[in-house]
Formats: structure tokens, C-alpha cells, sequence
């Protein structure tokens, strides 16, 4: 059987603005809402009006000409369940192919030409990426971005805090003829900042009393060790031997720096093996790296990738900006550090993101967008890891729908909701149960994805008619797997301390997937890239199923870890002898699992 070829659209010839022919100048100054808040989100307040003279960087992401291409070449490259095309599954894509696919009309191109020159922005200010999907202007006074925008930039920062100063629009509106050719602005109404999935640590000193907690422990060591992880996940007796081309990567923020010596110090109290185990940091966006000043977060996410995926090179990307205000330009460090990964020729296979924030404080057109970038990832081969929360299924006891009716709803994390990534939750204990702060739920921003058509719906049809109008059932349901994420030991600064939450089980279960990848290159097999079309099918067979526990919220008890996928826990933790045998390659006569059908 003959597999026909990925059709790439000719890319389209990317020429400057200035060179651009110009259409028919259409009524700029009809402007309409792109999106507003109606006011300033709670728990918010506006500083005012920013000095005279500021600055600040736009971005506009365009929409692509063919809509649904590049999503239809990361199913096929991505899923082995396709009959047709299972010669394309693993045959990733290029940067370039990937530019083609996102590529943007020459009419978008011309309109957004023609307004720029109508509002006098220099076309030196005026750059492209990503094949013409991101178009951004360096510099723009803000004064210029309110005409731009028909917005009103204030300064705002979180109430009765001193937290950092973010640079906003509680609204803007682009010309009618641009809303068909441009998807999202930023910065404009996102008013969330990213920020750790992870409870704060406690000393081991502190937990010595908390004998409630029985986490694979013995009485004389309170909490998860990575020997134990690597017992309980059956990693031990696998050792990495595709150094040479396997990569596993951390995404870290918020100016918080893994340190080489706690490493060391972790190592040799945990795995005395990998006591020369290491780290490369890459600085993006003025990302800086001062290891004399040690974080948990970052700590607590390369000693735990480390601990299950050594000897496997680790990169550390330290990304500037915190979505704040400053002397230099506005940035968003989750898009910083993404558009730096898709400019490079190659990327690495598995990527631990820690970090995030409640979706319903992201705007729908902006975390579409972020979603979309997440699979340009996935189609070149990268398989993204992210936690799904640390408040149950909710914002704690605040969750209030932001839109004055007063209603309550279930607050999923993005970008755990994205369909793109893999979203992990958090389990306890020995046998395991799923932990009470895990997050999940289903997406009001994403719609269930096909690969979830058999689980979710199995998983609604037991829950019943409880909690009706608390959740969107037709939204993509979160998360997808789980590890332990409650007392793992973590080495920061020289001390010992304990950590709860899922960015601990996140690097766990990316320190298992890179493994998994391990095995695959060392075998000459493309590594798993997008792993939920495959996880879905042949190797939801591979978890540990968790069938109780519960992850309570919003004043209610939550929903119910069960046999088989739940939103609290996913389909369990990663068995990783079981994974390896329900590789797609592993077993070539044994079908995988179909949608709609059980294992």
C-alpha cells in the first residue's frame, strides 16, 4: 500500500511591507470589540495611565490561509490509528514545513500593510515570523497603540498587593474589514500571569508530625524519593542509550533558577548513580541565571527529570518577563519562550512545562492561539508535558464566572486544557489515590478533541446529572495521566524540603516519556511527539488505573477518580515496562485500541 505524501502548501514568497502592493484603502476607522472584560477583572486595580513616552511591543496573530492544515498534518503524524496513513505516523515536521502549513494569506498581509501605513507605524518597526503568522511591532508609544487599538492602556497590578505592575487594556477593537484576518493582539486584555503549578514547600523538618500523610514512606523518612518513583514506575532497570540524540527541556519563569550543586547534593542523597548529573541553562528574552539564588520550582523540576531520565541531556530555558510592566517593552514570557523553541531547527523531544494560569483569565482568542503554537511543537515532534492545577476543580472557593451573572463554574488550568499538550495530574499515597488538590475538569475555551470520544463520554455517563451547569461537558477534559505529586523531597539552597503539587509529577512523567523516546531512537523509530492520539488508543493499556480519591472545589466535593479515564487523575500513572511494550512500533500486528472501544 502506497502512503501518500504530507501535502505542504507552497509557502507563500514573504516580501517586505514596503514592496507590498497596496488594495483598496478600506474604512479604517469602522472599528468593532476584538474582545473586552466590561470592566476590570476582580481582584485587579488600575495605577493609571502610563507615563508619557512609554513604549511597548505588539504582536498580531494572524490567521493561517488553510484553517485546519496544520492540525490535520499533527493527527497524521501523530496518530498510528490512522489505517491509511500509518507510514506518516512519526514522520515529523521540518521548521520550514511547519511555516507553510501557518502561513497567512497575501490578503492579510496587505490589509495589515495598508492600516499600519494608514496610522504612519515605520515599516522598520515591522517584523516577521513563523512563515508571516506573527506579525510584530517593536517600539509602538502607547499613545499610538490606543489609536492603533482603540483601547485605553492603564497601568494595573493585583489589589492590596505589591506584586509586579502590568501594562493593560481592559478592551480594544481592530477595523471590521481585520477581524477575519487577525485571531489576537498582545498584550491587550490578559490579565493572568503565569505562575507555579507547585504548593509551597514545607522542611523536612516540618512534616516529621504530619504522620496522616503516607506517602511511599518508611516511618524513618517522610515522603517520595526517587527511588521509590523509579521502583513504583518500573524506570530502574532501563538505561538511556540515545544520549547523543534524545534532549529532555524544562520551560522556567518567574526568575527562579535550578542550582548545579543542589543537584549534585540531590543525587547523592537520592540516586548515588547519577551524581555527575548535569544541566545546560539557555537564556531567552533576558532570562537571567543566578544560581547563587536557588529556586524550589526550577529545583524541584530538574532534580525530579533528572532522577528518572539520567544520563539524558537537560535543558533549562530561563525566560524574562513576567507579564509585566517595566523600562523595557511588555512581553509575554509563555510566548517569548515558545516562538524561541519553533525558531530553532530542532527541538527537543520532551518538554516539562511547570506553569499556568485559570483559563477563565486567559482570553478565548489568545489562548487559541497559544494552543495552536503548542502543536506547531507537537507536529515536529516534541512531546509537551503540563500540570493541570493545584486547586481541584476550582479557583479554591472563588468561582464566580467573570461576566456579572453571578454564576459559579468549574476553573480549568491552561495550558492544561489545550488539546495539544498532555496534562498531568497528581496522586498520593501507596497504593495510590488521586490527590485531593489535583486539577481537572473540562475546557470552556477547547472542545472535546476526537481522540477523548470514547473515554469522556464513558466517564459522563457514570457521573450522572451531578454537577450540571458546574462544567462544560462537550469541552476537552483535563488531565490526561498522572504521578505522585505530595511530599516529594526536594534540595534547595542545601536544605531539605518537601513539596506538594502537579509541577512535581509533571518533570516525573517527562523524565518517563524521555525514556520512552530513548528507547525509540535507540531502536532507529522517530520519537512520540504529540502523545495524546496514541495514549488515547494503544497505550491507555499502559497506566496504573486509579480508581479513588476525589479533587474537591468551588464549595463542592468535586469529581471522583474511577476505573478507567477520570478528570481527576487521567487514565493513572505511567507503568513504564507496559508503555514500552504498546509503543506504536513495538507491537506492528497488534491493533491499537479504536475511539469508541474499550483496550
Amino acid at each position: 500500500m502506497r502512503c501518500r505524501q504530507l501535502s505542504v502548501i507552497s509557502v507563500l514568497a514573504l516580501v517586505p511591507f514596503a514592496n507590498i502592493a497596496k488594495p483598496l484603502i478600506p474604512p479604517w476607522d469602522d472599528l468593532r470589540v476584538k474582545h473586552t472584560w466590561g470592566a476590570v477583572p476582580p481582584n485587579w486595580e488600575s495605577l493609571g495611565h502610563p507615563s508619557a513616552g512609554t513604549t511597548i511591543d505588539l504582536h498580531f496573530a494572524l490567521k493561517p490561509y488553510h484553517e485546519n492544515a496544520l492540525t490535520d498534518a499533527l493527527y497524521e503524524v501523530s496518530d498510528p490509528k490512522i489505517p491509511l496513513l500509518r507510514c506518516r505516523y512519526g514522520v515529523h515536521l521540518s521548521k520550514e514545513q511547519v511555516a507553510q502549513l501557518v502561513a497567512p494569506h497575501t490578503e492579510s498581509l496587505e490589509l495589515i500593510n495598508s492600516w499600519l501605513e494608514h496610522h504612519g507605524v515605520p515599516s522598520s518597526t515591522i517584523s516577521m515570523t513563523h512563515g508571516g503568522s506573527w506579525l510584530t511591532l517593536t517600539g509602538v508609544p502607547v499613545s499610538q497603540a490606543n489609536e492603533l487599538l482603540g483601547a485605553s492602556y492603564q497601568l494595573y497590578r493585583p489589589t492590596g498587593t505589591n506584586d509586579s505592575i502590568i501594562l493593560r487594556t481592559v478592551g480594544y477593537a481592530l477595523p471590521a474589514v481585520l477581524h477575519a484576518h487577525v485571531q489576537t493582539v498582545v498584550p491587550t486584555t490578559c490579565f493572568a500571569s503565569v505562575r507555579t503549578r507547585r504548593q509551597t514547600p514545607r522542611t523536612l523538618e516540618a512534616t516529621r508530625d504530619m504522620a496522616s500523610r503516607s506517602v511511599l514512606r518508611s516511618r524513618d523518612d517522610h515522603g517520595v524519593t526517587p527511588s521509590e518513583l523509579r521502583s513504583l514506575y518500573r524506570t530502574a532497570a532501563y538505561v538511556p542509550v540515545a544520549k547523543d540524540r534524545n534532549v529532555l527541556a524544562i520551560a522556567g519563569f518567574m526568575a527562579d533558577y535550578p542550582n548545579p550543586a543542589d543537584l549534585t547534593t540531590f543525587m547523592k542523597k537520592y540516586r548515588t548513580d547519577a551524581e555527575d548529573a548535569t544541566f545546560e541553562v539557555v537564556q531567552i528574552n533576558g532570562g537571567g541565571y543566578d544560581p547563587s539564588h536557588p529556586g524550589g520550582e526550577a529545583n524541584l523540576n530538574v532534580q525530579y527529570a533528572q532522577a528518572m531520565a539520567y544520563p539524558t541531556p537537560l535543558i533549562f530555558y530561563s525566560t524574562g518577563g513576567v507579564m509585566a510592566y517595566d523600562p523595557d517593552p511588555d512581553t509575554d514570557p509563555f510566548l517569548q519562550w515558545i516562538n524561541y523553541v519553533l525558531r530553532q531547527e530542532h527541538v527537543p523531544q520532551t518538554i516539562s512545562i511547570s506553569y499556568g494560569a485559570f483559563e477563565t483569565d486567559i482570553p478565548l482568542e489568545y489562548a487559541k492561539k497559544l494552543c495552536d503554537l503548542f502543536s506547531e511543537l507537537g507536529a515536529r515532534g516534541a512531546s509537551v508535558l503540563v500540570p493541570s492545577g493545584n486547586v481541584g476543580v476550582g479557583k479554591g472557593e472563588d468561582c464566580i464566572v467573570n461576566d456579572g451573572s453571578g454564576r459559579v463554574q468549574f476553573v480549568p488550568d491552561f495550558p492544561g486544557s489545550c488539546p495539544y499538550v498532555t496534562s498531568v495530574g497528581g496522586t498520593t499515597g501507596n497504593p495510590e489515590v488521586a490527590a485531593e488538590f489535583s486539577g481537572g475538569g473540562f475546557s470552556n475555551h477547547f472542545p472535546r478533541p476526537k481522540y477523548q470520544d470514547y473515554d469522556v463520554p464513558n466517564f459522563l455517563e457514570q457521573l450522572g446529572s451531578k454537577h450540571d451547569g458546574l462544567y462544560n461537558p462537550t469541552g476537552r477534559g483535563i488531565p490526561d495521566l498522572a504521578a505522585q505529586a505530595a511530599d516529594l523531597h526536594v534540595i534547595v539552597g542545601n536544605d531539605g524540603f518537601t513539596a506538594d503539587g502537579t509541577s512535581g509529577a509533571t518533570p516525573i512523567v517527562a523524565g518517563i516519556i524521555s525514556l520512552l523516546n530513548d528507547y525509540l531512537l535507540s531502536t532507529g523509530k522517530s520519537p512520540l511527539g504529540f502523545l495524546n492520539p496514541w495514549l488515547y488508543g494503544l497505550g491507555a493499556a499502559g497506566f496504573n488505573d486509579i480508581a479513588s480519591g476525589s479533587n474537591p472545589g468551588c464549595g463542592t466535593d468535586g469529581f471522583s477518580a474511577i476505573y478507567g479515564w477520570d478528570p481527576v487523575t487521567g487514565f493513572g500513572t505511567p507503568d513504564f515496562v507496559a508503555l514500552q511494550a504498546l509503543l506504536p512500533w513495538a507491537n506492528p500486528r497488534r491493533e491499537a485500541r479504536p475511539s469508541g472501544g474499550p483496550p
